[in-house]
């Protein structure tokens, strides 16, 4: 399996970018060059020079540190929200294609209530009740995106259940527990992780969404959706403002789809990796 991830030159250089965001994410408070919430009213929307990098917004903030210290929030949503979502997804989806029946309508049904809404919809609905922040944040897009998961689970959890040594050991009376976590799980994990790739680049995506439409993360603390929501005032005047934080939205969202691509063709036998 490493040996096949080595090979695949895109999961490498993918990989390699999203593990140093991550780093970044961690060590962000102790590189950043300035306080990220520190106003200059002297250096408002200057070029970057060399005690501002990229320059500052319109409080006269430093754009190199807020984009550094922003990366946190976005990344701390995105892995809390995929892994609720695939927890607890994954979990419904397994009982409902196991035991059938009344839980599989009760769940399944659900799940498709909560697929008839758009995502960036649903979340809005929700978060003008709950309001944004971080932890609601997590919840909010955690609980939209747990029906993806239900239904890839509920879909594999049949076919595996069909196979005879399942079916054997079902007969043999293996309980529950076994035959779901040790036998059924461990076969449907291959789609599982590449739909977790894909689920944290579009969870980073509406928590960008949100947060450009002020719904998302509380200011002042920074995230890249809300610093592109402020800077669109200012793209005629200042447009580096706004391409600093896109840049790196898009590279970051890039890198993981990719990711999930190569991960599908590393988990999948049946391609043969160049």
């Amino acid at each position: 399996m490493i040996k096949k991830m080595l090979k695949n030159k895109v999961f490498v250089v993918c990989f390699l970018i999203f593990i140093s965001i991550i780093v970044l994410s961690l060590i962000g408070p102790w590189i950043a060059p300035h306080n990220p919430l520190e106003i200059n009213s002297s250096k408002v929307l200057q070029p970057g020079d060399s005690e501002n990098i990229l320059g500052t917004d319109e409080f006269g903030r430093d754009i190199l540190s807020r984009l550094i210290i922003g990366i946190r929030p976005t990344i701390t949503v995105a892995l809390g929200a995929t892994s609720i979502a695939f927890v607890f997804g994954s979990l419904l989806g397994m009982i409902a294609g196991y035991l059938r029946s009344l839980p599989e309508k009760l769940i399944m049904r659900s799940a498709d209530i909560i697929l008839s809404f758009p995502p960036i919809l649903l979340a809005l609905l929700v978060v003008g009740f709950w309001g944004g922040g971080v932890r609601n944040l997590i919840l909010i897009i955690g609980i939209v995106y747990m029906p993806y998961f239900a239904r890839l689970a509920y879909s594999s959890t049949i076919q595996v259940k069909g196979l005879e040594y399942v079916q054997s050991e079902i007969l043999l009376g293996a309980s529950h527990f076994r035959v779901l976590f040790k036998i059924i799980f461990p076969n449907i994990l291959s789609p599982l992780i590449i739909q977790s790739s894909l689920t944290m680049a579009a969870a980073i995506l509406l928590e960008s969404g949100l947060s450009f439409l002020g719904l998302g993360i509380i200011p002042p603390e920074p995230s890249w959706g809300q610093m592109i929501g402020e800077a669109r005032g200012y793209i005629f005047t200042y447009p580096m403002y706004v391409i600093w934080p896109s840049l790196l939205l898009g590279l970051t969202i890039l890198s993981i789809n990719l990711l999930g691509d190569s991960l599908r063709d590393i988990l999948d036998p049946k391609i043969k990796i160049k």
